[in-house]
């Protein structure tokens, strides 16, 4: 820790206005990740499957209160979903579909959203470091051909700045690039089990359409 503390010390001193940039695109990717997972792993998750095979006996019943009630207390994009769908089951297919099509286009940008800030974010930092290395490239070939009386020192602080730059560039570089592999993959596996899981209740719906006809007629 203490070598840590070392080093941004060093990198904030040599590195100047550029290091407070790189720092600033570092903030920014661990606001999004940290965001995201709260997102993605915490308010979004869920297992599909259970939560599908704990509304299939009301549907098939024909119980739509119970299928709504359920949806409202898991209250999770795909049980959002789901409960716009139910909510039409008695009109016809087509209905059905469009309200559960609907949910999902208000439902899946907000999975999606903010996650492709960090590839931007990655080539910021990396561009950002590659400006500090030639900025201090430069630094040091002045010293280097000028009149400095301290020529070593001035090459040395230099050659620090450019390669403090191009090592902190690359590290948010690399971090916002596995962030984002890691954010989409989960976002995509959400998505595929929302598909998986509005289509299953879709094709529950149409073939159990009669009970579900007397289910509403009861509640009426």
């Amino acid at each position: 820790m203490e070598g840590v503390t070392e080093f941004l010390t060093e990198f904030f001193k040599v590195g100047g206005a550029i290091a407070w940039a790189i720092m600033i695109s570092l903030v920014l990717t661990l606001a999004v990740v940290v965001e995201r997972c709260v997102v993605l792993y915490f308010t979004s998750g869920v297992n599909s499957n259970s939560f599908i095979r704990g509304i299939e006996g009301a549907i098939l019943s024909g119980n739509l209160d119970k299928v709504a009630r359920q949806c409202q207390t898991e209250n999770f994009p795909l049980s959002r979903i789901i409960h716009s769908g139910v909510s039409k089951a008695a009109k016809s297919d087509e209905e059905v579909q469009a309200a559960m099509d609907e949910a999902a286009l208000r439902e899946l940008p907000r999975l999606e959203k903010r996650t492709g800030y960090l590839p931007m974010l990655a080539n910021i930092a990396t561009l950002l470091g590659l400006l500090g290395t030639i900025k201090g490239m430069i630094a040091s070939f002045g010293a280097a051909g000028g009149g400095s009386t301290d020529k070593a020192a001035a090459l040395a602080e230099g050659i620090s700045e450019a390669l403090h730059c191009t090592f902190m560039g690359l590290f948010v570089g690399v971090v916002a690039l596995l962030a984002y592999s890691l954010l989409q993959g989960r976002t995509q596996a959400l998505v595929d089990d929302i598909h998986e899981g509005t289509v299953r209740v879709m094709n529950l719906i149409v073939t159990n359409r009669n009970m579900i006809k007397q289910g509403a007629e009861k509640a009426a």
